[in-house]
């Protein structure tokens, strides 16, 4: 019992340590890395093989896709849509170019979004001819400090990918409202951490002790000192904080991402032709999981988020007809093996290096199941 009330005191002075100049720590990096489209060169090559030149991009971030499709395919169209207003600025920006003008057509919403505006743009199931999904967070969300997705970028412990704009619950939110036990889960399932209880009781402790974690900053520290094990590595022997993935797993859970990802492989079926063309880009092993469960028809229910949501403001969207109907297989995976970035672009865009690329071309129907989802 000593131990345990001696806990919050430790955490508390390492926590002043850490954070005595917090003003300093904040400024933002200057130089940082320009927005570099990871696997563009594939991806636009299996796209263009799509039946027409009526395209979504599904992940417009800061273009460079949608850019590159459009300067490959003169005569092609992009719907492009994403959930981050500053993303979806520049679509509008770039839309109202004498070079685009009226090829790209700027959408802002999250992927469950999709049934509303479609049809608001009129646009009716299985019309689009290409999908491009590039999951995860952009290079604009990492490197802007007040996003709150960085570990090396000091700012507000947000990471919400629409910036608040639909309300919901921030990581800073979550982290004072969640129960013990829940935030084992997100951060053993979403994050893949090891080490979840360890995290999850010294954050607990420092909540009990009167301490805000409500940076990046601070929550990053406060990993690093429960741990207390120096340096780590990932999956590739790669260098990484400790904090890598308590961040990976609040912003998916605050993001609801990965349902958001099965929904949109739903909608993918729904709104290609047959014939079209599938393209997605994944950065960890969960968003690869559910994009390959798809292509397979082997869809499982419930598993694309197996957690209380009590503390998001997103409801579970698990349509057990809507699953059915996917244990059908109706892709044929354009590959043998899943596509990753040569040595080459890894050298020059080095988040690029845990990308998987699959590409996919709808062979069958679905069940008619579209109108009744958007009532």
């Amino acid at each position: 019992m000593l131990k345990r009330l001696l806990i919050p005191t430790r955490i508390r002075l390492e926590y002043l340590r850490h954070n005595t100049n917090t003003a300093t720590a904040a400024a933002p990096p200057t130089g940082a890395a320009p927005h570099v489209p990871v696997l563009c060169d594939i991806a636009i090559e299996y796209l263009k093989g799509a039946p027409g030149r009526t395209f979504f991009d599904m992940t417009f971030g800061a273009g460079g896709h949608t850019r590159r499709l459009l300067d490959t395919l003169p005569d092609a169209k992009v719907y492009a849509l994403d959930r981050d207003p500053v993303a979806y600025q520049l679509a509008q920006d770039l839309s109202e170019t004498e070079e685009y003008k009226g090829r790209i057509i700027p959408l802002l919403g999250k992927f469950s979004d999709i049934p509303r505006l479609f049809a608001e743009q009129n646009l009716a199931k299985n019309s689009i001819d290409g999908m491009l999904f590039d999951f995860g967070c952009s290079s604009m969300q990492f490197d802007e400090a007040a996003r709150g997705f960085s570990i090396s970028h000091d700012g507000p412990l947000d990471m919400r990918m629409d910036g608040g704009l639909s309300g919901g619950l921030s990581a800073a939110d979550v982290l004072a409202k969640v129960d013990e036990g829940d935030l084992v889960k997100i951060l053993r399932i979403y994050g893949e951490e090891k080490a979840a209880k360890k995290i999850a009781r010294y954050i607990v402790d420092a909540r009990n002790a009167m301490i805000k974690i409500e940076t990046t900053r601070q929550l990053a520290n406060l990993v690093e000192d429960a741990l207390d094990s120096g340096p780590r590595k990932d999956k590739l022997q790669r260098p990484a904080h400790s904090a890598t993935k308590t961040f990976q797993a609040l912003r998916i859970f605050v993001n609801n991402e990965l349902n958001e990802i099965n929904y949109g492989m739903l909608l993918a079926n729904e709104m290609l032709r047959l014939d079209g063309r599938l393209v997605t880009i994944t950065f960890h092993s969960l968003e690869d999981t559910i994009v390959k469960r798809h292509i397979n028809g082997h869809v499982v229910a419930g598993a694309a988020n197996p957690l209380p949501l009590k503390y998001s403001s997103h409801e579970l969207i698990d349509d057990p007809e809507m699953l059915q109907s996917l244990n059908e297989k109706h892709w044929r995976q354009l590959h043998r093996h899943v596509i990753v970035p040569d040595p080459e672009e890894v050298s020059r865009n080095s988040r690029s290096r845990s990308a998987k690329l699959r590409a996919a071309v709808k062979i069958s129907a679905p069940q008619e199941f579209y109108e009744e989802s958007i009532e």
